[in-house]
């Protein structure tokens, strides 16, 4: 059996590789410095461990004899874990999406010695990957100057900062921005575009208060589809087509915390039970496949198993009804679309596309096709726990705890984030993570946005100043650490980071929000809760930032979006600094309590509320509209 040097790393994707007979070392100098030594091209391999077309260009070219020997002698090959590693994945992202127009994973990227690419891809089939080695060491070796200078243009490019300036235009209108929203809808199936369709979690936080009938009409289809998980719980990462129907197989720990605080949002909005019943069905997916008996959440499931995508998850009509018995058989297949000839390569992927759903509620089938299905085959969990995923699970489960008043998930919330304070904080400095029992190295941006950001939510959950006063103590690291006093924002890497050839700003809100996007909005609530002149300039700035970069487009910064919605301050004044009973602080609210005394006094000896909205204070009062 072949081995390489990732046999003693502890990420999952890279020991899935460690014995390849591709010579594969892990990111860091010894690499690089055999690059230099032996004056080879770098090969960079970056993908994750659930990623199914990771698994197949493995299967069809890394672990390939021929491939490797190619491979070995002309390059110097590396793996990285996007996951582990999101500062290199971010940076070869934009590389590769400058020079092909596109991105994705596995992501192939050749570079120099210093690490600067001149060629980038994605998936490659064996043949078609062969062809392109031998093109690109043809002109390393005989068109050397035109490679550097390749390489080096590329980086000037990643370079270029956009300064957020001063600007005479006019941020887009509310309307002007769901007009773009709605110029995109598909009307009849929900979500935006065609195929392949993203869930988009915070555009339907966005749309849930600015146009609703667009989030509704998607957040139900979503869940219709089949890229929910009918038996077990939890949303796979996206939809292949245009229906929600056939999935994307893989569960990502992000993906399910971020689309249940998406329908917590529209419950919060609507008080339909049903989007409360689909966020619970996720959390309790969390917490019988990803929870970790020792904290936190593990990162995701893969889509494959026994060498097939989707196979874990599908069904034979006869084997759903030798399963349940001809009667109740029947039934399920009938309720969840199953037919004898199957609607995925013979077999069936459960959907309620043909009998939509009103309550959310699970099917009372369900738990005995769970247990048979664990028994055909198991998936394959990343077990690392990452900081940044963590912390929107426990935002999440915060806002549950806030909004549905269940006191089981803000102390869920509570839970995961001394998680990541007792595990993945020191001195001073967040990690990245936890993985194969080994702490990671200094967090990125997202780490601390996300987790000021669960703190903030737990705090409106729990009204306990510690977390408050934590998130402050946070932002203001990474203000000190992250970012650009130059040109505004926030870089992904701190002081604290390994420095790359280049030092992006994350800005857009992918399939998560940006940091940029998430310390726009913990800025903003940080002004209005502490009273600290500090945090409203650097909140001024910040969004100033933002708005240069979104102005264009802003459908593709939806969290940042949601952070320009109007918020209410309100100041509640009780004897004792207790929270009055009954009041369930609401997601346009920044709310803090205070202790009778200097300009905040007790009116008619209740509970008294000092609201301010924009520009304008209202008169005490009472009672909350």
């Amino acid at each position: 059996m072949y081995e390489n040097a990732l046999i003693h790393e502890t990420s999952p994707y890279l020991l899935q590789h460690a014995h390849n007979p591709v010579n594969w070392y892990p990111w860091g100098e010894a690499a690089f410095e055999k690059a230099r030594r032996e004056d080879k091209p770098v090969f960079i391999s970056i993908g994750y461990s659930t990623c199914h077309w990771c698994h197949v260009m493995a299967h069809e070219t890394f672990e390939d004899e021929e491939a490797a020997e190619a491979l070995n002698r002309d390059f110097v090959c590396i793996k990285v874990d996007r996951e582990e590693r999101p500062d290199i994945d971010g940076v070869y992202m934009r590389a590769c999406q400058a020079m092909t127009g596109r991105g994705g994973w596995p992501m192939s990227i050749f570079a120099d010695a210093d690490g600067k690419p001149f060629h980038a891809g994605n998936y490659f089939t064996k043949a078609f990957f062969l062809k392109l080695l031998e093109a690109v060491i043809e002109q390393w070796k005989n068109n050397r100057e035109g490679v550097l200078s390749q390489s080096a243009h590329v980086a000037e490019v990643l370079n270029r900062t956009k300064a957020s300036g001063e600007s005479d235009a006019r941020y887009p209108s509310r309307d002007y921005i769901v007009s773009m929203y709605e110029s995109g809808f598909d009307e009849e199936y929900g979500g935006f575009g065609g195929a392949p369709k993203f869930p988009s979690p915070h555009a339907m936080m966005y749309l849930m208060r600015t146009a609703p009938r667009m989030a509704e009409k998607t957040l139900r289809a979503m869940f219709e589809g089949g890229m929910f998980d009918h038996v077990g719980g939890g949303f796979c990462r996206y939809s292949t087509d245009r229906y929600w129907l056939v999935p994307h197989f893989e569960k990502m720990l992000y993906g399910n915390a971020w689309l249940a605080a998406a329908y917590l949002c529209a419950y919060e909005e609507t008080g339909d039970e049903f989007y409360k019943n689909v966020a619970l069905r996720v959390f309790s997916y969390l917490e019988s496949e990803l929870m970790s008996p020792d904290g936190g959440f593990y990162s995701a499931q893969d889509a494959d198993s026994e060498g097939e995508e989707g196979k874990f998850y599908v069904f034979s009509k006869n084997e759903l009804i030798s399963l349940l018995g001809p009667d109740d058989g029947e039934r399920f297949c009938e309720r969840f679309g199953v037919s004898e000839e199957g609607n995925f390569g013979g077999k069936n992927i459960l959907n309620l596309i043909d009998h939509p759903d009103t309550n959310g509620h699970e099917d009372e089938l369900a738990a005995r096709v769970y247990e048979y299905r664990k028994s055909r085959a198991k998936l394959h969990t990343d077990e690392k726990r990452l900081t940044s995923w963590n912390a929107l699970a426990a935002a999440a489960y915060a806002m549950a705890g806030r909004i549905t008043g269940g006191e089981e998930y803000t102390k869920k919330a509570e839970a995961t984030a001394a998680f990541i304070e007792e595990k993945l904080t020191s001195d001073g400095v967040v990690y990245a993570g936890i993985g194969g029992g080994r702490r990671m190295g200094a967090g990125f941006l997202d780490d601390y946005a996300f987790y000021i950001y669960a703190l903030l939510e737990i705090y409106e959950a729990t009204l306990d100043e510690k977390y408050l006063n934590r998130a402050a103590e946070l932002a203001k690291a990474v203000c000190r650490d992250f970012w650009d006093a130059q040109n505004g924002g926030f870089f992904f890497s701190g002081a604290q980071n390994e420095r790359l050839f280049t030092r992006p700003k994350e800005t857009y809100d992918g399939a998560m929000p940006s940091g940029n996007s998430v310390m726009a909005y913990v800025l903003s609530r940080l002004s209005l809760l502490c009273g600290d002149g500090a945090f409203e300039e650097l909140s001024k700035r910040q969004n100033a930032f933002m708005d240069a970069q979104s102005m264009k487009r802003p459908v593709a910064f939806a969290f940042y979006l949601c952070s320009r919605l109007p918020a209410r301050k309100i100041i509640c004044v009780t004897r004792g600094k207790k929270p009055p009973k009954g009041v369930r602080v609401r997601s346009d609210w920044a709310f803090k309590l205070a202790a009778e005394g200097g300009e905040y006094k007790i009116v008619n000896d209740k509970p008294t509320y000092y609201v301010c909205e924009g520009e304008l204070c209202y008169p005490p009062t009472n009672e909350l509209e």
